[in-house]
This record gives C-alpha cells, sequence and structure tokens, in this order.
C-alpha cells in the first residue's frame, strides 16, 4: 500500500469537506402536497420523487404563499411579502435574491423554467443568473408543445415538435455539464404542472404538430401525465448529477409553489383533495417538500419542522457559508437537513394579497396544528382542514391559550410593518 505523508493526508481531508455543495432548487407550478406518493397521495405515479424522499427528508409541513408570484417573491428574498410584494408578475428590482447572493460566494449561476416577475432581457441577470433559459419573461407564446422561450437575451422559438419542460431542463444539465468544476445554482422554477392541461410527449394522443391547448385550462384529465412527466425530468436532473459526478456534493430540493389548480380532484389518504390555488386553507399552501443530498441528509426521514419560503436563502447561505443578507425574515433549517431535532422556529407568518394592494390582504401565523388568522379566527387545522369551524377563544383548554399567545405574538411583529 502505497504510503502518504500526513500533512498531504491532511490537506487531501480539508479540500474535501471544505468543498462547496452545489444547490439545485426545484419549484413545480400548481402542485399540492396531496399530488405526491410519498405523502400519501395515490392519485398519480410520481416514483422519482417517491425515491428521492427514501433517499432524503420529506417534509409534512412546508408553506408557499397561496399564488405563484408571491411565492416567487419570498422565496427568492427570504423576506416576508408583507415588506416587499409589490404587484402580482413582478419582483421589484431593489431586492436581493439567493442568486445574487451565492454569485457574490463564486457561484456559477443559472435559471430556467418559467419567470413571470417581468424586467426583460436584462432582469435575470440583475438578480445573480449568469444563464437563463425561460417562458413568460417578456411575452406569453405556447408553454408547452411547439413555444417560444428567452435565452441569455433572445427570442428562441420552436416549432418542430419540441416541448418547453424538455427544452429548459436539458438546458439545465447542459449548465451543470459545463461547471461541473465550480460550485454552482440551478434554480428551476418548473413550467410544468400549470394549466393549460394538455398531452405530454409520453400520453397515448400526444401530438408534436400542436400549437398548444385553445383553452386557457385545457382538460383535466391530463393532470395525471403531467405529475409524471414532471416527475420523469426531475430523474433526467438527477441522473446527469451522477453522470458528472456531482451527486454527493449537491443540495437537490423540491417543493411545489402553491397548491394544486381548482379543477383537480386527487386523493390523499384514502380522502378527495379539490384543488384550492389561490385559498389561505391548507389546499392553498401546504406544498410538497423533499430534499436530498446523499452522505449528509439522514435518508428516509419524515420531519414535522414547519418550514416556510423565507426560509430556504438563509439555509442555502449557511450551507455554502455565504453571508446572508440583512433584514430578511427566514430561518435556516440546514440543521434539520443533516438530522438534527432542534426546532429552527415555532411558527411561520404567511400575507397574501395578489394584488399587492394591502387594503386586500389576509394573514396568519401557524405552527403545525394551528393557525390563527388577523381578524382572529382560530382553528386545529388537523381537525379541521377546510376551516369551516373556529375555535371558541373563550373556550380553549390551558395548551391552546398558550399557542394562541405565541401565534398572537407573531401577528404583532408584523401589525406595523405596512400600512398603506
Amino acid at each position: 500500500m502505497r504510503q502518504f505523508p500526513l500533512f498531504f493526508l491532511a490537506l487531501s481531508c480539508t479540500s474535501l469537506f471544505a468543498a462547496k455543495p452545489n444547490i439545485v432548487m426545484i419549484m413545480a407550478d400548481d402542485l399540492g402536497y396531496e399530488c405526491l406518493g410519498a405523502n400519501g397521495g395515490t392519485s398519480y405515479k410520481t416514483p422519482v420523487l417517491d425515491q428521492m424522499a427514501k433517499e432524503g427528508m420529506r417534509f409534512e409541513h412546508c408553506y408557499s404563499q397561496p399564488i405563484c408570484t408571491p411565492s416567487r417573491v419570498k422565496l427568492m428574498t427570504g423576506i416576508a411579502n408583507i415588506r416587499n410584494y409589490v404587484k402580482f408578475g413582478l419582483l421589484d428590482s431593489k431586492q436581493t435574491t439567493f442568486a445574487q447572493v451565492l454569485q457574490e460566494a463564486g457561484y456559477a449561476t443559472c435559471v430556467v423554467g418559467k419567470w413571470q416577475l417581468e424586467g426583460g432581457y436584462e432582469a435575470p441577470n440583475q438578480f445573480g443568473f449568469d444563464e437563463y433559459a425561460l417562458w413568460q419573461l417578456n411575452r406569453r407564446p405556447s408553454r408547452y408543445p411547439n413555444g417560444g422561450l428567452e435565452i441569455n437575451g433572445k427570442q428562441v422559438d420552436y416549432t418542430n415538435g419540441e416541448y418547453l419542460p424538455d427544452v429548459v431542463s436539458d438546458y439545465a444539465c447542459d449548465f451543470m455539464e459545463k461547471n461541473r468544476e465550480k460550485p454552482f445554482l440551478v434554480y428551476y422554477p418548473m413550467i410544468l404542472t400549470h394549466c393549460p392541461f394538455e398531452p405530454t410527449p409520453d400520453s397515448k394522443d400526444w401530438d408534436p404538430k400542436s400549437p398548444g391547448s385553445k383553452t386557457y385550462k385545457g382538460d383535466a384529465k391530463y393532470f395525471g401525465d403531467m405529475v409524471t412527466y414532471m416527475d420523469k425530468i426531475i430523474g433526467k436532473l438527477l441522473k446527469k448529477l451522477d453522470a458528472i459526478g456531482a451527486r454527493e456534493n449537491t443540495l437537490v430540493l423540491f417543493v411545489g409553489d402553491n397548491g394544486t389548480d381548482k379543477p383537480v380532484v386527487s386523493m390523499l389518504d384514502g380522502r378527495k383533495v379539490v384543488g384550492a390555488k389561490g385559498k389561505m386553507h391548507d389546499g392553498g399552501n401546504r406544498v410538497p417538500f423533499v430534499a436530498q443530498w446523499p452522505g449528509k441528509i439522514p435518508a428516509g426521514k419524515v420531519s414535522q419542522e414547519i418550514v416556510d419560503f423565507s426560509d430556504f436563502l438563509p439555509t442555502f447561505c449557511e450551507a455554502t457559508e455565504a453571508s446572508a443578507p440583512n433584514g430578511i425574515d427566514g430561518k435556516s433549517f440546514l440543521k434539520t437537513l443533516t438530522g438534527s431535532e432542534e426546532k429552527h422556529r415555532d411558527w411561520i407568518y404567511l400575507w397574501y394579497t395578489r394584488s399587492g394592494k394591502p387594503g386586500t390582504a389576509k394573514q396568519f401565523t401557524r405552527n403545525q396544528r394551528y393557525k390563527l388568522y388577523g381578524d382572529g379566527r382560530f382553528f386545529e387545522v388537523g381537525e379541521d382542514v377546510l376551516e369551516k369551524a373556529p375555535l371558541a377563544v373563550d373556550k380553549l383548554t390551558e395548551k391552546q391559550q398558550a399557542v394562541h399567545k405565541m401565534l398572537r405574538g407573531g401577528l404583532d411583529q408584523f401589525k406595523d410593518v405596512r400600512t398603506e
């Protein structure tokens, strides 16, 4: 056996453990908690995500905003919407994103998929992405077959049967291949599974000549095909990480951006779940969350930690030793990912208005079991998922009173943040 000097071994170990992890952040569009087999869903086939859950960690309490743009703003900035959400379809140019933070820390950065945040060709670069391949940056052509993208400052149209989710995921794979020798961030806000519900290339009635659905919603019977194709694409990304030898040094995270769309009805643990995108109850903002990082995240763990969308930015910062911006609301859950039972937060706060106008906003604080709205309604969510019967505050048990007090204190922390 060849002998190495002790100092050489020490240097090798130091280099091995000092390597900055890659981050691949995947966010499905309009996919609620009930859609994953690993969560108890029985309506759709999600073998890749189910295997990710077996090999990594699955969270039962991850909460987004009720619709897409508010979720994207919160996720990318680590800040509650009450502080920085302006209007639907816009990310305020004054904000700092996790891509800017990681870019500053030496990461190669890329975003592919759906943008929907305005700003023109320059916006993705200004928000910290070196490269991009995006739908809905400055136009809205077909989002599935034979559509159009903006790729690094140029409009690109497809007319030969291309399926845009394939095109953008291939771009992400090429980016990882190209940057395999340096730490990279891939942010993939997916085009799937948002309507219009229409055939995928794996559907029996797929038409490569289709110009896309003639109606906004399409036909909900295709939703299952779209979920399974979404899962297949995630498998493609994982295979690429294996191929370039990056899997063990990559933190892969998958979430949904909000609840499932309204025409869709799914089964979860034997009960029907009606799509509730846009709603304040769990159907609108409880989303699937699976994380995998071989050797760092314990396999097969199911976490009861409550995760808010603002928590991803500080988690990325802690994992990469990057400096988190001042004034964020998120709290890192890296210790949870690496096996600690220590709580990273006791409650989350959600402030939501599609328009950005405070007069139309709704808000609540909650923990895993209870939810307190700004108007005083208090629910035991596990016993009343659709929030039909508020608890009588004057009849609470001693334990419920303590939770109510804690959640009231959370609301009070934001009471003077935005008044107009």
